[in-house]
This record gives C-alpha cells, sequence and structure tokens, in this order.
C-alpha cells in the first residue's frame, strides 16, 4: 500500500514538473503576429481575393495598436501584436462585398491564444450569399454535423464516468479533471517534447489509464475497504477535482494553448456540409474507438467481468470474480477513453486547464440520459446531448446552448427517471 501511494505522489510530482515547462515553449520566429488571406469560395471557379475587409483584434476587450487592419488587393493581411497573450478577432461583415458572406456567421469572432514569438493565420471562410430560407437549412445541416462530432467526443470521455459508476457506485465529480490532464499530457509531449501529435496521443492515453489506475488503488480502493459511503467520496471527489484544477491552473497556465500540428485547418466541402479534415478524422476515430469499446464490453472476458459487475457486485464476486481486479482495469480503460476524448477537444477547441471542467455538466448530462451505469447508455445519452446543444444556437444564444442540454434532460427524465436505456427499479 505504501509503495502504491508513493508511485502515485511521484506520478502527480512528475505532473506538475513537466507542466511547469509549459510557460517556457519558444519557436524560433521573431514576434507575435496573425496573417491570412480572405477569399470568397464559389459553388463554381476558382477563389477570389476580397480586398478592403476590416478585422479588428482586442486584448482584454481593449483593441491593439494597428487595428482594424485591412486586407490588400490580394486578399492578405499581417498584423504585429504586441506580445503573447489572449486576443480576439472580429470580421467586420458590414466590409464585406455584396452577395457575399461567411460560411458560418457565427465564426465572425474567433478566440485564439499567442506563444512568445508565435505568429498564427486566422481563417474566415466565405461564400456567396443565400436567401434567409436556405441560408437557415444550410445552418441546421452545418450544426447537426458538429454536434455529432461534438455528441461523440462527450461520448468517449462519458462512457468511463459511466463505468465506473456502475461498478462502483461512485459519483466521480474528478472525471473532469483526467480530460483535462490527458490534454496536457498529448500538449506537452507534443508541443515540448517535439513528438508528432498521433504517437504523442497514444503516450499520453497510455499516462492517463495507468494515472487512472493508480488514483484508485492509492485513494479509492482504501476508502472502499473502510466502508466510506459513496456520499462521503462524493464529497471527496469534488474537493479532488478543485486541488487537481487549481494545479492544472498553476502549472499550465489560464490561457488556452493549440497543438503543434492541425491546429489550424481550412473545411473542406463533405456533401452539404463542411468540416475541417481534422474534425472528419475526429468522427472516423471516435466511432471506431466506440466500437472497439462495444466488442470489448460484449466479446472479451474482462468485458463481461465488468458487465457482472456493474450489474451486480456481490453476486459476481460470489461466482468467482475479481471484483477489485475488475475495478482496476475499469478505471485504466475509462482514464485512457477520457485522454482520448481531452486530446479530440483540444484538437477542436484548444488546450486549456479546466476544458474537462466544462465538459463534466454535458457528461453527467449524457450518462443520466442514456441511463446511468450503463456503456451504450451513455453513448446514445451523448449523441443526442452533442446535437441539442449545438442545434439549440438556431434559435438561442451560443452562451446558452449548454442550458437547453439539461433542459432537455429534465423533460426526458420527467417522462422516463431511469434514463433511455436504464431499467426500473423498485424502491422500498
Amino acid at each position: 500500500m505504501r509503495r502504491t501511494r508513493s508511485v502515485l505522489l511521484l506520478a502527480l510530482i512528475g505532473l506538475l514538473v513537466l507542466g511547469g515547462g509549459a510557460a517556457h515553449a519558444q519557436q524560433d520566429e521573431e514576434g507575435e503576429s496573425i496573417r491570412g488571406t480572405i477569399v470568397q469560395r464559389p459553388e463554381e471557379g476558382e477563389p477570389v481575393p476580397v480586398p478592403g475587409v476590416e478585422i479588428s483584434v482586442t486584448m482584454g476587450g481593449t483593441e491593439v495598436e494597428g487595428s482594424p487592419v485591412v486586407t490588400g488587393e490580394d486578399g492578405s493581411y499581417l498584423l504585429e501584436l504586441p506580445g503573447p497573450g489572449d486576443y480576439s478577432a472580429t470580421l467586420n461583415q458590414d466590409t464585406l462585398p455584396e452577395g457575399v458572406q461567411l460560411t458560418n456567421p457565427d465564426r465572425a469572432t474567433l478566440e485564439f491564444s499567442l506563444r512568445p514569438n508565435q505568429s498564427r493565420p486566422l481563417l474566415f471562410p466565405l461564400g456567396e450569399g443565400r436567401e434567409r430560407g436556405s441560408q437557415f437549412v444550410a445552418r441546421a445541416v452545418q450544426l447537426f454535423a458538429e454536434g455529432i462530432k461534438f455528441g461523440l467526443i462527450i461520448a468517449i470521455t462519458s462512457v468511463g464516468l459511466s463505468l465506473i459508476f456502475g461498478t462502483t457506485g461512485l459519483v466521480n465529480f474528478a472525471h473532469g479533471e483526467l480530460v483535462t490532464f490527458g490534454a496536457i499530457i498529448a500538449w506537452t509531449i507534443n508541443v515540448l517534447l517535439g513528438i508528432p501529435l498521433v504517437p504523442a496521443g497514444i503516450i499520453a492515453m497510455l499516462v492517463g489509464g495507468i494515472s487512472g489506475y493508480l488514483l484508485d488503488r492509492g485513494l479509492w480502493s482504501p476508502l472502499r475497504k473502510r466502508g466510506t459511503g459513496l456520499i462521503a467520496m462524493l464529497v471527496i471527489s469534488i474537493g479532488l477535482s478543485l486541488l487537481l484544477r487549481s494545479a492544472f491552473n498553476f502549472q499550465f497556465g489560464g490561457r488556452t494553448r493549440p497543438f503543434a500540428q492541425y491546429a489550424v485547418q481550412r473545411a473542406v466541402d463533405v456533401g452539404p456540409f463542411q468540416l475541417a479534415p481534422k474534425d472528419i478524422l475526429s468522427i472516423l476515430l471516435s466511432v471506431a474507438v466506440l466500437v472497439g469499446v462495444a466488442l470489448v464490453l460484449q466479446r472479451t472476458r474482462i468485458g463481461k467481468a465488468m458487465r457482472a459487475v456493474a450489474d451486480n457486485n456481490d453476486l459476481a464476486e460470489s461466482s468467482g470474480i475479481d471484483v477489485e481486479r475488475v475495478i482496476g482495469f475499469v478505471w485504466f480503460f475509462g482514464a485512457a477513453l477520457a485522454t482520448l476524448g481531452g486530446i479530440l477537444l483540444g484538437l477542436a477547441e484548444q488546450v486549456s486547464f479546466q476544458m474537462g471542467f466544462q465538459l463534466l455538466l454535458l457528461m453527467f448530462a449524457g450518462v443520466t440520459l442514456g441511463g446511468l451505469g450503463t456503456a451504450y447508455g451513455a453513448l446514445l445519452g451523448s449523441l443526442v446531448v452533442g446535437l441539442f446543444v449545438q442545434l439549440s444556437t438556431l434559435v438561442v444564444s451560443p452562451e446558452l446552448k449548454n442550458v437547453g442540454a439539461l433542459l432537455i434532460l429534465i423533460l426526458i427524465l420527467l417522462v422516463r427517471p431511469q434514463g433511455i436505456l436504464g431499467s426500473r427499479e423498485r424502491v422500498g
């Protein structure tokens, strides 16, 4: 036991030391700047540069010197910025030529971060203007595709949360920090150590899974053996979440950071909607991983043991199943999936110290909506939540989209309290 706790302590110290170098990453370029080319992409023909478009850049709500920058005859722009930090760039849509508009009007303002000596391109895709009705339909189709992508990311992160609850009864409020931890580890290996993102992600998943296993062996397993109540363990998980989030903020910093590869990509046409290549890969990878999870649960011996423990812990133990070994594997499995979800989320929205915490509410919504303790329920519920969150921006402000997810959760649970795939339980 002492050895396990020592290993856990060393792993946490390693995280702090490894993350502490994040603030010192530098590029070979000199000075911070943004650049890009504004072009219109008609349905037929070559892209056409759009001159005279204004782009305003602010930092902390104050417009930077030299802003707004205006695109030249070739549609290009370049703006030197005062230093590293968090910025916001807004394209003035009133300066666009008649009949030209953003393909996604919600992307008129882009939030981004710059590291020391970093020059970053910004993309504002333009297309031909459409009538209001066709524009609404096109936007709905686009948001549906983005909702599928977002829902699959939520599903990957929430499957582990659901399996942990099913096997131990623990409502783990620190699961979001496993998502953040995995993304930060992948970012550190990718950006600071210079390893390409794909092998960096594989290494990060292994590190994340081992960390989840050690966390269970060093903290949750001793608490279970002492007979600690589930409510007390829930409170402990909240405290652990606050502790880890503060450590991430201290070491990683408060601003968002992109991965070294695939940070900026131009969207491509995929039928009636547009997605960046990294988003297409994210969807395909998510589907492949979730199919793999289903095969593990249905076809392998450890998967059947996990389902048996989740169904009836005492009966599984009496039938000869090593329950603690199964729970340890669930923690490894769930933490590795959380790491993968964090990497995919960081690829879509950049890495930040509170990305997992911001996703936690949607994870709980997906798990509860699908049915507590069921991996398939977590998948289905997460897809519903992801789609509703994105599609709700058709009628509400994007800042309120997460509220809509909770609204649909409340409405469905009023009709079916056990969730979509959950089973009825008699109380009393």
